[in-house]
């Protein structure tokens, strides 16, 4: 019994070692997968197990962005509307924006904590709005996915916090990417905010293939325990763009490091220079104003629920770099310029024409410069002007809103396309 008795005590030492470590550390690693296509017409160019089931984790804001979206394209919620915060929706784990019940915020603030910081709290406040309650929204969800040919994937709420039987699939978040993109072109540039400032704090967007990788203007990171860091990421190079989906990478160096060579891979095989190309942002639908990438949040008059303005990136430099002999990925990026004076600044929306108007000559007076404009928009229960001050070059535009930033009053810059049209007050 001697030996039996020494077999059981190493036995029992083992254990003892094992418990002092994490059970998620001896768990085996998600299973990856992925997916690389051109945006335009759904062509793969490489895949790794695309149709295993995954948990989405927050790429689940995807869908949650798609249906609001539609919401307000087909006109039945407006960017000013205000959301009302829940009790369930301000109990969401982080990450989040830090809501509290019966607080306010608008459908464009939402939109934008969705968008950079993946707050939990803002996604099942808009689908509180949308759809009654989040199971609701949820099955909603699951129906509408079906609908663009996601065959695979099943939601069960509207954040992507860990739930058993809630699955997608590498090809069908690569879907989702491409109709978000081809859906929607005057909100899609949203997705490469660098951050927006709520509350008097400023929100930083936690995707870094926005700074790593040249040519990426969104999507969206995802990460639980169950699925690893998940990521979906759109690239433009010489007009073409692609889209990249990577599920399952153990650490977010390795995601990012992956989804570049699995870019560079791609364009490579499309013949596409990797170096010193211009980078080229979605391009709002015609008769719409597009909000420019690094978008500023406005709201409606309802204290403290503020937003200031922060000022833009540098210029880029008058020349490009030249192209580099090898396969490259670097922070710089460039933009196309905007027409000179067509640009110009939201300083509020309001109920009452005088009110708005009065705003908006005192914004104008403010800056010196502009032209007053009241621009009339219906929201639920009835209607709300806008005030703005517009005919400025981009530079003022942002100058603009950064000194009202600076006296704590929300502004917003806007871009207005050729031929846009909107009735003065």
């Amino acid at each position: 019994m001697a030996p039996l008795d020494g077999v059981w005590r190493n036995i029992m030492r083992a254990f003892a070692v094992l418990a002092m470590f994490p059970v998620a550390a001896l768990a085996a690693p998600p299973p990856q997968s992925s997916i690389l296509e051109v945006a335009s017409t759904g062509r793969v160019l490489e895949a790794k197990d695309p149709d295993a089931l995954r948990h989405p984790a927050s790429l689940t804001k995807l869908m949650t962005l798609y249906m609001t979206f539609q919401a307000l394209r087909d006109h039945r919620i407006a960017m000013d509307e205000l959301v009302p915060v829940s009790p369930h929706a301000a109990a969401q784990q982080p990450t989040k924006l830090g809501l509290v019940p019966g607080m306010r915020i608008t459908v464009h603030q939402a939109i934008l904590g969705l968008i950079t910081r993946s707050a939990n709290d803002a996604a099942v406040a808009l689908a509180e709005l949308l759809g009654g309650s989040e199971p609701r929204f949820a099955q909603m969800m699951t129906l509408e996915a079906h609908a663009l040919g996601m065959r695979r994937t099943h939601f069960v709420n509207a954040s992507g916090l860990p739930a058993a039987e809630q699955w997608t699939t590498a090809r069908d978040m690569a879907l989702l990417a491409r109709r978000l993109i081809a859906d929607f072109p005057q909100y899609y540039p949203l997705f490469s905010t660098p951050s927006f400032v709520f509350h008097g704090q400023t929100v930083v967007n936690l995707d870094r293939m926005l700074k790593l990788y040249p040519g990426v203007d969104g999507l969206k990171t995802g990460f639980v325990d169950a699925s690893g860091r998940n990521l979906v990421t759109s690239a433009v190079r010489d007009g073409v763009r692609l889209v990249g989906v990577e599920f399952g990478a153990t650490s977010w160096p390795q995601a990012y490091g992956g989804m570049a060579q699995l870019l560079n891979s791609g364009y490579l095989a499309l013949n596409v220079p990797l170096g010193g190309t211009r980078v080229m942002t979605a391009q709002a639908a015609p008769g719409l104003g597009g909000l420019i990438s690094h978008a500023h949040a406005a709201t409606l008059p309802h204290p403290p629920l503020r937003m200031a303005a922060f000022h833009p990136p540098a210029a880029p430099p008058p020349t490009a770099h030249p192209p580099a002999p090898h396969p490259i990925w670097h922070p710089v990026a460039y933009r196309r310029p905007a027409p000179a004076a067509g640009w110009g600044i939201q300083v509020g929306a309001f109920r009452s024409l005088p009110v708005a108007r009065s705003v908006a000559y005192r914004a104008r007076q403010m800056i010196r410069g502009g032209g007053v404009r009241l621009q009339r928009i219906a929201i639920r229960g009835g209607f709300v002007w806008r005030a703005q001050v517009t005919g400025l070059s981009q530079h003022a535009a942002y100058g603009a809103c950064g000194q009202l930033a600076h006296d704590r009053r929300p502004c917003m810059v806007f871009r207005l396309l050729p031929g846009r049209r909107i009735a003065r007050g």
